[in-house]
């Protein structure tokens, strides 16, 4: 059990925001989710392409140097700008981008043709019930730091195994939400940025961003598919509480 079932309430909130009071759904007429909005793709090139936040982040991307990517058709959900594209290890046949985000999306893409690499784009609305691409066609599924935001977790889980090929891979990685390492380090960075340039509320945001801790995924993982590799850093223990991230390869059953 992680240590943060031990810990006071008001450590908790802190630590890994009031769930209790705000819930793991977002209010998106809250003025502080308006104001996230606006401002995370800001945040997120400020906090998580440079520094500490980039050093963290590239120990989960590591993971597709294990994979060979040649002739394969991939497919990402939620692909930011592919900071991970030099960390691959083969030439996808097809890449397909899929994102709520068009900007992200143009980005991205302007990735791939630069390589030419051969990819589809997908714009999502905020609650997909299905991917647009056909059933068993997806050799790899690629998620990096995106299984934390999907709720009802095991529906989106349900829409990736329905459109991988048999024995297909999902290949990733996610933040130890839920540890205290992670929740120490959110509270020494991002917590106290947020108070200090925003009006942002973290103990809402905290919630509605990341309603799904990493031991509650690995579980779902674990029920819905084979796993094939997982592995934790920065002190491989594997337990939540003394790492940052956890990388993982699993296989459709």
């Amino acid at each position: 059990m992680p240590i943060k079932s031990y810990l006071p309430k008001n450590l908790q909130k802190c630590l890994f925001g009031d769930r209790e009071r705000w819930g793991l759904v977002p209010i998106t007429t809250d003025p502080c989710w308006l104001e996230w909005e606006k401002t995370m793709n800001s945040i997120y090139e400020n906090s998580q392409q440079q520094g500490i936040g980039k050093i963290v982040n590239n120990s989960g991307y590591k993971i597709l140097n294990t994979l060979n990517l040649d002739n394969k058709t991939v497919l990402e959900i939620g692909p930011g700008n592919l900071p991970h594209i030099d960390f691959w290890n083969g030439r996808p046949k097809m890449y397909w981008l899929i994102d709520r985000r068009e900007e992200f999306l143009s980005q991205a893409k302007s990735k791939l043709d630069a390589k030419k690499i051969a990819a589809n784009t997908a714009l999502l609305d905020t609650e997909w019930e299905i991917l647009p691409v056909e059933a068993g066609s997806i050799d790899i599924v690629v998620s990096f730091y995106t299984l934390e935001h999907l709720y009802p977790l095991q529906t989106y889980l349900e829409n990736i195994t329905n459109v991988l090929k048999p024995g297909g891979l999902l290949v990733g990685a996610i933040p130890a939400e839920g540890g205290l390492a992670w929740g120490l380090g959110r509270y020494l960075t991002t917590r106290r940025w947020f108070l200090k340039h925003t009006k942002i509320d973290p103990d809402k945001i905290i919630c509605w961003e990341h309603p799904n801790m990493a031991n509650d995924i690995i579980q779902t993982l674990r029920d819905m598919m084979h796993e094939k590799k997982i592995s934790f850093w920065p002190l491989k223990i594997p337990m939540i509480d003394f790492n940052l991230t956890i990388k993982f390869i699993y296989q459709k059953k």
